[in-house]
Parts: structure tokens; C-alpha cells; sequence
């Protein structure tokens, strides 16, 4: 991990604010665009992008799509077929997938949403190309996510990444790797933030964003808020929080309330445990929350696509942005805390301990399928 001076982070809350800046970004591209997503969702917002983005390969923009094979399974090969034929070069990730295989192949997805234009600024976060409301209830509020905007000399970093990602791609799929298009390096910010990439892989970077988190934590000194979607934490991340809260950190946890997927109930299996330690506990129950992010105290924030759980931290390619600033870390810090006041429930230990004996032997059942599901890919708990 390297921080890097120079750079302006925006923070970007939800969709409302993250697409209109991302259309903003593909109408001024002039030269070429990488997008890297999880889900493409052909709804409003995936019409709207994709029509940002025809138009964009019309005025001679070079645009590489890059979607996951699982996450964007649902994308009709007949719309794939139409952008291709504007000349957006669509690739996906490990597009083979079948419902009975074991291997850890599987299971390793690229669930980063980076996005670079003419190797000049970027976007970084958990927001995937699907409205806020697309939803699996009929719950009218909309989803809750974060990204970042990055300008300045951190955009290097970004650039590479998703050019070479694609590059080995291309290769892997027997497909023409484009000449490298020259372009200027990013503008250096003067009196800007200090921030770093970091990502995930299965190669040299396998535990990169966890152990950025685990270095964070055991340096925090007052206060540590995480909010995170998916929460199942490893050995060595559990043990940081509580000593954490051991040595007076005040930490608050805000996960997600609604269950989207039966295997999120594997998040409860630690109630007890942070809870037993002083950890407090928050459920958003407003809408559905997908964040993954973090503050600790006024020095050290993230803003990503990394969950806290055994697929984020070892099987998926991921990226966050790492940020050093007070300015952002309050303004952060300040949503959080407004979610975590106006639209969360506060888990306390008394009210927890009268659950019924069910849901606790549930949730003990898919917290040990998890654990079953990693050993079967050959993935064993060192963390």
C-alpha cells in the first residue's frame, strides 16, 4: 500500500450522486474509458449508462466494459451485442459459472467498481450499475452505498490497474489488445489529501485491504465506526475490535438489518461475542444498506467495495481507496452517524440474549455452512 499526496477525494452518496457525476464523466471522455463493475443491471439507470456510453464510442472514445460473469449473468447477450456493435469492447470475468461446482474458481469474482476516464480521474466504491430502487421488496426507499471521486496523482495507480487487468484478459480470451493510448499524467493537487489504493487479488495482493483495516484498528485511539453490508469476520479481524474495545476504543458496527440473502444471517453468530465486549452493535433497517466503509477516529478512512467477510477478503478482486484527512473523515464520519441515530436499531446485549433459540441455532447453521463452503473451495480460516 502506498500513500500518495496530491489527490482530491469527493465523496458520493448513493446513486443520486454517484451517476449523474459518472454521465458527467463519460460526456467529457475524449479519448478512452475503463469501467469495471459487478452487476450491469438493464434497468432505467443501465439504459441511461449505456446510451452515456454509445455515444461516447460514436465520437471515436476507445470504451472497455468489463463485467463479472455471475454478478451481471442476467445481462441479455442481445444488449451486449448492441453495444458491441456501437464499438464498446465488452468483456466478462470468469463468465463460466454453474451451480454445482466446488472449485475456488467459482467463487472468485470480480466484485471491484472502478472506473478511470482518459487516465485523468476515476471512481472508486461499492456502487454497482443498477438503480437504488431496483430492490428485492417492494420497499420504497433506496439503496444505501458510497463511492469516491478521485482526481490528482492517485489516479495513476488506477489507471494501471484496470488497463492491465484488462490487458490479461484480452489475452486470456484470445482478443486484440489495443496499442496503449498516450495520455498526460494525472494533475498533482496542491495541498491535496493523501490517499492509496489498495487492492485484492488471488496473485500478489491476497490480504492487501484486510490488513490495511487490521493495521488501522489496532492503531485507533478513540473511535472506530465500520458499516458493512456482508459482516463475518476472520480470527485476527474479530480479536482487533475487541482489543479495540478493550483499551477504551469506542467501536460501533452498522450492518445490515434487512436480510437480502439467507446467508447474511451468519452475521448474527458474532453478535454475542463483540457484544460481550462493549461493541456496539447497529442494524439499518431503513432501507437496504450495501456500504463498505470505515472510520477511524479523524486519521484513517475507506471507502470500497471490500465487505468484512471470507469472500471479499479471500476469494473476490476488490478495491477500496484508502484516505488520510480530517476534512473527509468527519464528513464520513458525520453520515454514518446520522444513519446510525435517524434509521438504525441499536442491538443490545439484554434483548439479545432473549432471541429466540431458533434464530440462534439458524444462524450457528449458516455461519458453519459458510465456514463449510470455504473449506470445500480450499480455503481454511489463518486470518
Amino acid at each position: 500500500m502506498r500513500w500518495q499526496a496530491g489527490n482530491r477525494i469527493t465523496l458520493l452518496r448513493n446513486g443520486t450522486e454517484f451517476f449523474p457525476a459518472l454521465e458527467a464523466s463519460i460526456e467529457a471522455a475524449q479519448y478512452e474509458i475503463y469501467i469495471q463493475t459487478y452487476i450491469y443491471e438493464l434497468d432505467a439507470t443501465g439504459v441511461r449508462i449505456g446510451e452515456k456510453l454509445k455515444q461516447a464510442a460514436t465520437r471515436g472514445v476507445v470504451v472497455n466494459l468489463l463485467l463479472d460473469g455471475f454478478g451481471s449473468r442476467k445481462l441479455s447477450p442481445k444488449y451486449v451485442l448492441e453495444l458491441e456493435s456501437y464499438g464498446i469492447k465488452v468483456m466478462f470475468y470468469r463468465p463460466k459459472i454453474s451451480a454445482w461446482s466446488f472449485k475456488r474458481s467459482r467463487l472468485r469474482r470480480l466484485h471491484r467498481k472502478v472506473s478511470v476516464f482518459d487516465g485523468q480521474h476515476g471512481y472508486v466504491g461499492g456502487i454497482n450499475i443498477i438503480d437504488d430502487m431496483n430492490v428485492p421488496s417492494n420497499l420504497n426507499a433506496p439503496r444505501v452505498d458510497y463511492a469516491v471521486r478521485v482526481d490528482g496523482s492517485l489516479v495513476f495507480a488506477l489507471h494501471a490497474s484496470v488497463r492491465n487487468l484488462w490487458r490479461r484478459l484480452a489475452w486470456l480470451h484470445l482478443r486484440q489488445v489495443e496499442a496503449h493510448i498516450p495520455l498526460p499524467f494525472p494533475v498533482f493537487i496542491a495541498n491535496g489529501i493523501r490517499a492509496a489504493f489498495v487492492v485484492r487479488d488471488n496473485v500478489l495482493h491476497r490480504r492487501d485491504i484486510e490488513r490495511a483495516y487490521l493495521k488501522a484498528i489496532g492503531k485507533a485511539r478513540v473511535d472506530i465506526i465500520i458499516a458493512s453490508a456482508y459482516f463475518v469476520p476472520g480470527k485476527k479481524f474479530r480479536q482487533g475490535l475487541i482489543e479495540a474495545a478493550k483499551r477504551g476504543v469506542r467501536v460501533r458496527l452498522l450492518l445490515q438489518g434487512r436480510m437480502e440473502y439467507w446467508l447474511m444471517f451468519a452475521t448474527h453468530e458474532v453478535y454475542s461475542l463483540f457484544l460481550h465486549h462493549g461493541i456496539e452493535i447497529y442494524e439499518y433497517r431503513a432501507s437496504f444498506m450495501h456500504s463498505k466503509v470505515a472510520v477511524i477516529d479523524s486519521r484513517w478512512a475507506t471507502v470500497g467495495s471490500s465487505n468484512i467477510d471470507p469472500f471479499s477478503l479471500l476469494l473476490a478482486r476488490e478495491a477500496n481507496i484508502m484516505v488520510q484527512d480530517k476534512a473527509f473523515n468527519a464528513e464520513l464520519k458525520a453520515d454514518l452517524e446520522r444513519a446510525i441515530a435517524e434509521k438504525s436499531v441499536r442491538v443490545r446485549p439484554e434483548d439479545w440474549s432473549r432471541r429466540h433459540v431458533f434464530k440462534r441455532l439458524f444462524s450457528l447453521f449458516v455461519y458453519m455452512a459458510v465456514r463449510l463452503m470455504m473449506g470445500l473451495v480450499g480455503y481454511k480460516e489463518k486470518q
